[in-house]
């Protein structure tokens, strides 16, 4: 298969994208978190590609994107008030509601479950492309399976050409890190997974405690013990133990830091911004520049603990996970 390139800012490339959608085939769409690989919602044939191309397995449920609030009840029941404060506060936007389904959408989408993680994104074209076709996609991050997540149209086509009908070029991601994931279908509000939209801010418009469970079985995106992996593998290290690894041998390794690090002796070296925000917007398009240089490890400095970097640990933890 053919991928074609398509630009986010020509109508006649949205169009065409739009286009393809319907006619059942998969296209890589930027968002404002990373890029995602798109079927139309409303065809399992179509969606049961998605985890064909990714390698992913069929009972990992997907996330569907969809172009106004008037679209939630088609995909959802039981509807809780917190979702509708939620959507007016944070749609179009990171963050993904976790509800009940409703019984004309395929278990194909939700990975057989009886719940249905929905988004309303925040990138003017893909929204755009929604809103006028009047579709929903299903959307995971466009890459093969517990990889990196892309944060660019190249990146994308790296992992995915020949695997996918057309991507969609929208430039980088504003955030850089996928969405983040609220249940609503019981008693206790939780973040299932961190992202851009911090428990904090959740609890200003709910005016209740939401909780982040640092481990969980629930199945969401996101939820594997290994993920957001590059090919060479990753340490994450506190600044001490990674400058004695660096020094303890003339292999050839990649570092990424966001603190004054006096770092020598490494093939690539990339000091990432010291603000939450800054890091994960890099934090992947950095390991991925760090994997295609040939070396034997990729050594990240470990990132503060404060609120605000939830996202990004949760992210550097799975990354350095080895099995």
């Amino acid at each position: 298969m053919n991928t074609e390139l398509l630009a986010a800012d020509k109508p006649a490339d949205l169009n065409r994208a739009a286009a393809l959608l319907q006619q059942g085939a998969l296209v890589a769409v930027p968002t404002e978190t990373v890029y995602g690989l798109a079927a139309n919602a409303a065809d399992p044939t179509a969606v049961a590609k998605i985890f064909q191309a990714k390698g992913r397995p069929a009972d990992h449920p997907l996330i569907v994107h969809i172009p106004d609030l008037a679209m939630l009840e088609q995909f959802a029941i039981k509807i809780p008030a917190t979702a509708y404060q939620l959507a007016a506060a944070f749609w179009p936007g990171p963050l993904t509601l976790l509800l009940h389904k409703a019984p004309d959408v395929s278990p194909v989408v939700t990975g057989g479950l009886e719940t249905i993680g929905i988004r309303m994104p925040a990138h003017p074209a893909l929204l755009a492309l929604l809103q006028q076709a009047r579709l929903a996609v299903a959307a995971p991050s466009a890459n093969p399976y517990k990889k990196l997540s892309p944060t660019r149209a190249s990146q994308v086509l790296h992992g995915m050409a020949g695997k996918v009908a057309a991507v969609l070029d929208g430039g980088p991601c504003q955030h850089g890190l996928e969405s983040t994931i609220v249940d609503l279908t019981g008693e206790q509000i939780q973040i299932l997974r961190s992202g851009p939209i911090s428990a904090t801010q959740l609890e200003q418009v709910l005016g209740c405690r939401v909780t982040t469970p640092l481990q969980h079985q629930v199945k969401v995106s996101g939820n594997v013990g290994a993920h957001y992996q590059p090919n060479t593998p990753v340490y994450l290290l506190a600044p001490e133990a990674l400058l004695a690894r660096l020094a303890s041998s003339n292999a050839r390794r990649a570092v990424l830091y966001y603190s004054a690090l006096p770092v020598t002796n490494a093939a690539y070296q990339q000091q990432l911004p010291a603000t939450a925000a800054g890091y994960a917007q890099q934090l992947y398009h950095q390991l991925f520049l760090a994997d295609q240089q040939g070396v034997a490890e990729i050594l990240v400095e470990q990132p503060p603990h404060s609120s605000g970097w939830e996202a990004v640990q949760d992210r550097l933890r799975r990354a350095a996970h080895h099995e």
